[in-house]
């Protein structure tokens, strides 16, 4: 029985009191939609349209194929696939038959793969056969021999090789419903078990993998229901992989009321533009870097997408010009939420919230959530400091998959945990988020948050996204570069971002002393922009020193 590590019982107890923790699932919820609204459309990609009760249907045969093929209760199934409808169908098919899920970003390969299959142990594999023009049955193939208790490779598609299980023909054999509930009766999980198991992006290291109990991601879900509103008529895109991303309005508040879920396979600025517009989505749940990608978009005015009422925006800092320019030529409200795959979702700004606190905040703590801002000794600080974030609550994970030792040092005997951002709360107790701890450049002695400085830069007509790293100065300690995005068409030098910092009104210590000029921003998960590889391209240049402007 998949038991999470840091849930007592007299956390159960208390939560559940207080109505955070109900005993639903995902897959209760899937049954009752499919009574309410066996003919509603439910789920969408570019190959496939299901309503909600083709979509418990296909659920109960993914169950039972998975059972029939050996899979025993709380075996742990690895899915590298893109926003396919099968994904969803996963999660809840997972849940049905008592297995973890564990999906992970199609970028990976043999290096990260081969970590992953260490570290979690898989009795299974979901993957296409290829994508994008990379195999991706033979890199699993030739990892299968090297990992104990790894029995079957699914394939998701038409070409199934050989050694592989049609995930199609699974789906195509009916699941005889008056066996079905003997056999589910001792697997299906309860609500304060976890099936589904993410990856942190581990870009300071290896990954770690954290369950997410049931009813926790349900918490957040009802949570996201009532902030956002959403309701039966809503459409909500995923635009972000499923392994990350503020995907929780899509995966999981969506199916609470019964609404539609349209799901992108793999991001593309333009293609994303065409499915809002076709589909009517009225939710967009997208990290900043696609928000900036689709609003730049030299073709941006062809495209109809009135439908919008929320860019739900997360996973990263969101520059405010960037909003503010989603609003004003996109149309819809910009909504934030903070969150972490170490937790899922902390905070978020309401749709009726000012245009300042939704641009330039994350809200508040979603109910059954605590947050505060604390230093490097743990002690709490006052509105208006900048300090670590931490939080405790409903909706925060569970611990580490398999490594208790790494959960006892996360988590603090009361429950909270470290989330790795800094940020202060304003006057009104949203919370500003000032950029990563580990990414603070201390200069000369002196902080510097590069979401300031990233923030100022966006602004700039010619910037399309910008981000600060640090890199070693005998003298000062660190010394602060800027990488820039410039817009097509357009000409930024390094005298052109000091004169627009310094007419901001920033110190004069903030100001980046080098400018990069980058094509496109290097991404860690899809989605946030990689800190470590900027610094790893700038120690590289170093050596033959190509300043841009100057000291």
């Amino acid at each position: 029985m998949a038991r999470p590590t840091r849930y007592t019982p007299e956390m159960i107890e208390e939560y559940t009191r207080k109505g955070y923790w109900t005993a639903g699932t995902l897959s209760t919820v899937c049954r009752s939609n499919a009574r309410a609204f066996p003919d509603r459309e439910a789920l969408v990609d570019s190959r496939t349209r299901l309503t909600w009760g083709q979509v418990d249907d296909c659920v109960d045969s993914l169950a039972l194929g998975l059972i029939e093929l050996g899979f025993r209760k709380d075996d742990l199934i690895v899915t590298q696939l893109p926003n396919f409808v099968e994904l969803y169908l996963w999660r809840v098919a997972s849940e049905r038959a008592g297995l973890l899920w564990l999906p992970v970003l199609r970028s990976w390969r043999q290096k990260e793969m081969e970590t992953l299959f260490r570290s979690v142990r898989p009795a299974g594999v979901a993957i296409p056969r290829t994508f994008r023009d990379f195999d991706h049955f033979a890199m699993i193939n030739a990892l299968q021999p090297a990992t104990p208790g790894l029995k079957h490779i699914l394939v998701v598609g038409d070409e199934v090789p050989a050694g592989g299980i049609s995930v199609k023909e699974i789906l195509r054999k009916k699941a005889d419903k008056t066996r079905l509930p003997s056999l589910l009766r001792d697997r299906e999980c309860a609500s304060t078990e976890f099936s589904l198991v993410l990856p942190t992006t581990g870009t300071t290291g290896y990954p770690r993998f954290v369950e997410h109990p049931i009813c926790s991601r349900l918490n957040l879900g009802r949570a996201y229901v009532d902030i956002f509103g959403v309701t039966t008529g809503d459409i909500v895109a995923a635009l972000t992989p499923a392994s990350g991303g503020p995907n929780m309005a899509a995966y999981v508040a969506a199916p609470l009321v019964g609404a539609k879920i349209v799901m992108e396979e793999r991001f593309e600025p333009e293609e994303a533009l065409r499915l809002i517009e076709r589909e009517k989505v009225t939710i967009a749940c997208a990290v900043p870097a696609q928000l900036a990608m689709m609003v730049q978009h030299p073709r941006l005015s062809r495209y109809d997408l009135r439908s919008v009422r929320l860019w739900h925006s997360g996973g990263a800092y969101l520059p405010y010009e960037i909003g503010l320019e989603v609003e004003e030529k996109m149309g819809g409200k910009v909504v934030q939420s903070l969150g972490a795959v170490d937790w899922g979702s902390t905070s978020t700004t309401p749709p009726e919230a000012s245009r300042r606190v939704r641009l330039t905040t994350v809200g508040k703590p979603v109910p059954g959530t605590d947050l505060k801002v604390v230093d490097e000794a743990g002690r709490e600080l006052p509105r208006g400091e900048v300090g670590e974030i931490m939080g405790r609550g409903a909706g925060c994970a569970s611990g580490y998959f398999l490594d208790p030792q790494a959960t006892c040092q996360a988590w603090t005997a009361g429950g909270w945990i470290r989330l790795g951002d800094l940020g202060k709360f304003d006057d009104e107790g949203n919370l500003m988020v000032m950029g990563r701890k580990k990414d603070i450049i201390i200069r000369g002695g002196q902080n510097i948050y590069p979401g300031e400085v990233e923030n100022i830069l966006a602004g700039h007509p010619a910037v399309s996204s910008a981000a600060l790293a640090g890199y070693p100065d005998a003298v000062m300690g660190e010394r602060v570069c800027a990488f820039v995005v410039v817009r097509p068409g357009r000409r930024f030098t390094f005298e052109d971002m000091v004169a627009f910092l310094k007419a901001n009104n920033i110190a004069s210590y903030k100001l980046p002393e080098r400018l990069e000029l980058l094509e496109q921003m290097p991404l860690a998960g899809e989605q946030k922009i990689d800190k470590k590889a900027l610094r790893q391209k700038l120690a590289s240049k170093m050596a033959t020193p190509d300043l841009i402007g100057g000291e």
